[in-house]
């Protein structure tokens, strides 16, 4: 009944005006609009247009094409089934192109149904900084491991140019700023960037802002991005269990595996519809395969958990997202 009701809706909305019939796709973007800033030449500029498929049919992203050359685009993952996350990558070319730059990425659907959405995205390219490299890019990180990284900042101007203080938003990332060089109008650093052995697990992109004595353009940002891995990894990321009804049972497994031997102590949900096997038996190894099962409840509509999985390696435990719908009876 949900996937009829969905069809007849959107088949609807198609027929019945070009504008309207667009909304189903724009309505899986969190933002169809972003603006870069003012950046510097030759740094790592590039944003992620997230969306996420809201419905039981699949969706599939035919190409996205740019209005011009400064920005170009990638889809990151062209089939979504529901639930499923991607992204229309936008990448700034800040060594070919200065000044104001824009672009209207152009993004077409053709599954379920056509349709097409425009993203735009906006940048002022700085003439005068140069990152070398253009961002810290850490790779995989062990999770509880400090990292650091260099990056050299050059500027070509006002001879009493400073960097006066670098910020974050992240509080396990952080930088410091020692400078190297100062003749006539040029001026360079040594930026010091820091990841602590806090950072939990889960992919890091963010921003360390360096704040400069130019009233001008205040801010310059530097990308930094990596992965902070855990010692326990749990595939798939995330786990859509279908389409079931009250009573109705459905089971997939989940693959856990670790750096070393480990045990299974506890696999945990606060859903009594959810169930696992018996993780006290399980012997020490790499790889394991639990098995989950969830069983249809009364109530119809999306249902939305988390599955905890704990091991004997240390602390460590892994958050494991779980959907399912159930559906009425007569459907």
């Amino acid at each position: 009944m949900y996937r009829s009701i969905l069809s007849v809706l959107m088949i609807v909305a198609f027929c019945a005006a070009p504008a309207g019939a667009q909304q189903w796709a724009a309505k899986m973007f969190e933002t169809t609009k972003h603006d870069f800033g003012s950046v510097a030449r030759g740094a790592k500029v590039e944003f992620r247009f997230k969306l996420t498929n809201r419905y039981l049919e699949d969706v599939h992203i035919a190409q996205v094409r740019s209005s011009c050359s400064c920005t170009k685009a990638r889809i990151e993952k062209p089939l979504l089934k529901t639930y499923e996350t991607g992204a229309i990558v936008a990448t700034i070319d800040t060594r070919a192109f200065q000044g104001n730059k824009s672009a209207t990425l152009t993004v077409t659907f053709d599954k379920p149904y056509p349709a097409v959405v425009q993203l735009q995205d906006s940048v002022y390219i700085r003439s005068d900084i140069v990152f070398n490299p253009g961002s810290v890019s850490l790779g995989e990180v062990d999770q509880g491991k400090p990292i650091e990284r260099k990056v050299a900042v050059n500027y070509a101007g006002r001879g009493n140019w400073q960097v006066v203080d670098v910020r974050s938003d992240n509080p396990h990332v952080s930088g410091g700023v020692v400078e190297t060089g100062r003749y006539g109008g040029r001026v360079s650093y040594d930026l010091i960037v820091r990841v602590d052995e806090n950072s939990p697990v889960g992919y890091l992109r963010d921003h360390l802002m360096l704040v400069t004595n130019d009233r001008r353009m205040t801010q310059v940002p530097l990308l930094v991005e990596g992965r902070v891995v855990s010692s326990i990894t749990v595939s798939p990321a995330s786990l859509f269990l279908g389409v079931v009804h009250p009573g109705e049972k459905v089971e997939k497994r989940v693959v856990v595996r670790g750096r070393k031997p480990f045990k299974i102590l506890s696999i945990d949900c606060d859903d009594e519809h959810f169930k696992f096997g018996t993780p006290a038996d399980s012997e020490a190894k790499s790889l394991h395969l639990v098995p989950v099962t969830f069983i249809g409840g009364d109530s119809a509509g999306k249902v939305a958990r988390t599955i905890y999985i704990q091991t004997d390696l240390g602390t460590t435990t892994s958050d494991l997202p779980a959907y399912a719908v159930v559906a009425d009876q007569d459907e």
